[in-house]
């Protein structure tokens, strides 16, 4: 820091007055204040080397008396306070002359002669406007810049005390909470969290935490992400408790952020910062609960208006319940080392070694059950995360499987954190009441039962528990086979210890259980089946049984499967396994009709020659079902599109489409090129990962000028949600079979001449054409046409 009574400190105020600045307006006031500024440095360098001769040259009096004349007159501490007085009010004046014509990359530079200013000046309104010009010294600060500036302000506060931290600084922050410039808010939000331990306690859990409940609402991504930052900083400073549940609303406030950055933020530094400081994790789990009812269940619609249908009971999930989902069963993954480590904390039993170390293990079980051990926390999983978990698996339509695999995930970490016993005689028995099965409750406590098994039926219809051990209608049956069979086969039986139980379940449940199997409920199951991927070796294995078998039930169901099963494999696995089992001689119409749609599957997917033969062999049968069959599987395969290769295309759009925007693209290329690229893959919903869709959002609304809710609107109105146009009516197969694809029409937004229909905007792009867009050219009519 500068010195204000330093003549070398004064010096280089002086040069850097000389080095930084534009030239001047007012000439004679900067001539002024350098001779005034010389005259001091003059006086105060005639002090010191007076003071040096006194020292060294004892043996001249009349020069030593002068000397301590000269001394005590410019050395007293009144002249030097007033001299001190004096040099501060000069840099009062100067510096709001000075900040504005300062060069911005070095305005820096002058911050410690602000902060001398403010500490040491007696006036409170030069503290107020210079505080003012300290948070507004660079119009939009980057980051280095904001770093600079907050450590300036942290060491401020530091020297000042807290009551004027509260006065001066504090205020300045509130000012800046509407600005116009995100970087702005973005400073303020960054320093918040480290003004607190600089003021009174009294006010972190007040005015500092309005500060952050105002950017927690801000619109600016960035700002949220501040927020929820130096919220987790500022919670260990609070000196009560008071102010927890509005800290816990925040929390649950920017979990369900649309924003991906600020929802990971939270995740990994606000969630785990609350429940250290609050140390209330049973509230939290409590909350949680109600969020998924307030949030979900009683936002979203109902598949299907007939009542008593199967589809009744399915929600339909818009692009923001579906996220929200989401996150909240990332944050439920997140706290579940917390509930863990709570139920080893009460737990009164030491690990048992026959068990590696395992708090939860079979002894520890019996003693639960027999009443002897009572453990919220421990309780909680069983009691009530599992059954809501599965009361939502129970509302999720077929086709959201990343919702169910999120549900998966935290299963097997469940399984794997409690380890093997509590998966066998805990999990276990839950998920098999939740399918209808039979199931031991020996290791529950026996008050616990009946609730159990109320819980875990979940046969809901409009949300009330059947309290019945199975299912009793067949609607309920086909709910639960449905939403709940493919949780206990990827998570509870798909544990590495439960492999041979997995295959002895399949077995039973699409070879032994046919015969007592109607043909809706053997769609449920087989449809259960094909979502378990990690296990299609097992269930290939008991394909074969099923495909040679003479029961002609078993065959179809084969055939069914093998349709289903389809879209999760891999080229090689098509033909070394799904044709080879569909391909046979087979006599029963049946059995050949639903071998022709699992070939039809096949065709959608992948090329194939004995595909080609196989539909011949079909349609020289002579057979007019047949015939039809066929026809209706080569209509229906050109325009699919499977929705894996759908997303891995979108995805490759969507990562170049990121990297064009970092680019410095004309207004043009802008306009005719990246926003009807990035409108087609809008169209797409079903292939767009949530994390493009966010950073498409960003670019577009950064790039259409604010016309962004007017596109999302208009887009939303019937447009088609497939991707396949990108590439021709076609299809996959069509574009195999083609050598050129089908002209596609596109309208040209100007009142220029349209090109050809095949030389759309997009299509250029997929050509490669990004080099025109670099470079800022535009292809006119003319240029088209000589293409």
């Amino acid at each position: 820091m500068y010195a204000p009574d330093s003549g070398g400190g004064i010096w280089e105020l002086l040069m850097l007055i000389k080095s930084n600045l534009c030239p001047w307006k007012d000439k004679e006031e900067i001539i002024s204040l350098q001779m005034e500024l010389e005259s001091l440095k003059s006086k105060t360098t005639k002090a010191h080397d007076f003071s040096e001769t006194t020292n060294f040259e004892q043996n001249d009096e009349p020069s030593l008396g002068s000397s301590l004349h000269l001394t005590s007159e410019n050395l007293s501490p009144e002249n030097v306070s007033e001299k001190r007085a004096k040099t501060i009010q000069i840099l009062a004046d100067a510096l709001p002359k000075i900040v504005p014509y300062a060069l911005i990359n070095h305005r820096e530079e002058l911050l410690p002669l602000i902060m001398c200013v403010i500490e040491r000046h007696p006036d409170s309104s030069t503290w107020d406007s210079l505080t003012h010009t300290l948070f507004n010294l660079i119009k939009r600060p980057d980051e280095q810049q904001r770093r600079i500036i907050m450590d300036a302000c942290v060491n401020l506060a530091k020297n000042v005390g807290e009551m004027r931290t509260e006065t001066e600084m504090l205020p300045q922050c509130w000012e800046q909470i509407n600005h116009m410039y995100e970087e702005r808010r973005l400073l303020v939000a960054q320093s918040c969290g480290e003004f607190a331990e600089f003021v009174r306690p009294e006010i972190r859990d007040s005015l500092i935490l309005s500060i952050v409940q105002q950017f927690i609402e801000d619109s600016a991504t960035v700002v949220r992400e501040a927020a929820a930052h130096n919220l987790a900083l500022l919670l260990p400073l609070f000196p009560t408790m008071d102010k927890y549940f509005k800290v816990e609303e925040l929390m649950f406030q920017l979990v369900c952020d649309p924003s991906g950055v600020v929802v990971e933020t939270t995740l990994k530094q606000l969630v785990p910062a609350v429940n250290k400081w609050g140390n209330k994790l049973d509230h939290i789990l409590r909350v949680y609960s109600l969020i998924y009812q307030a949030r979900f269940r009683l936002r979203c619609p109902p598949l299907s208006g007939v009542e008593g249908s199967m589809e009744s009971h399915l929600r339909v999930l818009g692009e923001r319940e579906r996220w929200n989902v989401d996150v909240l069963l990332r944050m439920l993954e997140e706290i579940l080392p917390y509930v863990h480590q709570k139920a080893i904390e009460k737990c009164p039993v030491s690990s048992d070694p026959k068990t590696t170390g395992t708090i939860f293990s079979k002894s520890f079980l019996e003693l639960y059950a027999g009443g002897h051990v009572q453990l919220p926390a421990f309780e909680w999983l069983h009691a009530d995360c599992f059954p809501a978990l599965i009361q939502l698996a129970c509302l999720l339509p077929p086709k959201e499987d990343n919702l169910r695999n999120q549900i998966t995930k935290f299963l097997l970490a469940v399984s794997e954190l409690y380890g093997d016993s509590y998966l066998t005689h805990i999990m276990l028995p839950v998920f098999l009441l939740a399918v209808g099965e039979e199931a031991e409750l020996t290791f529950f406590p026996s008050a616990t039962h009946s609730g159990i098994k109320v819980l875990c039926v979940l046969l809901i219809v409009d949300f009330i528990y059947i309290t019945s051990l199975r299912p009793r209608t067949a609607v309920a049956k086909r709910l639960a086979t449905m939403c709940v069979l493919p949780l206990l086969l990827a998570c509870v039986l798909g544990g590495p210890s439960k492999h041979e139980q997995l295959a002895e379940y399949l077995r039973k449940l699409l070879v032994e259980g046919v015969p007592n199997q109607s043909m809706k409920y053997n769609a449920e199951i087989v449809d259960a089946v094909r979502t378990f991927e990690d296990h299609h070796g097992m269930i290939f294995n008991l394909l074969w049984e099923m495909v040679v078998s003479s029961n002609i039930d078993m065959k179809i169901n084969a055939a069914n499967l093998l349709k289903v099963i389809v879209p999760y494999i891999d080229a090689k696995v098509a033909s070394t396994h799904i044709l080879p089992a569909l391909v046979g001689s087979d006599q029963n119409l049946s059995v050949k009709y639903a071998s022709i749609d699992a070939f039809g599957a096949v065709a959608q997917n992948f090329r194939n020659d004995m595909i080609r033969v196989q539909m011949d062999a079909f349609l020289e049968d002579g057979s007019h079902e047949a015939a039809i069959a066929v026809i209706f599987q080569l209509t229906a395969t050109p325009p699919s599109s499977d929705l894996m290769r759908r997303r891995e295309r979108v995805n490759a759009f969507c990562e170049a489409i990121r990297a064009l925007d970092a680019t410095d693209i004309s207004a043009n290329s802008v306009r005719d090129f990246l926003m009807p690229a990035i409108q087609n893959l809008f169209r797409d919903s079903d292939a767009l990962d949530p994390a493009h869709k966010e950073a498409l959002e960003i670019i577009m609304k950064e790039r259409s000028g604010g016309t962004f809710d007017t596109i999302s609107k208009v887009m939303g109105a019937g447009l088609t949600s497939s991707v396949s146009s990108f590439f021709g009516e076609g299809g996959l197969l069509g574009k195999k079979e083609s050598p050129e694809p089908p002209p596609e029409p596109v309208e040209s937004p100007k009142a220029t001449p349209s090109p050809p229909a095949e030389d759309t905007r997009l299509r250029r792009i997929m050509r490669g054409n990004f080099t025109d867009m670099l470079r800022g050219k535009a292809k006119g009519p003319e240029e088209t046409q000589n293409q």
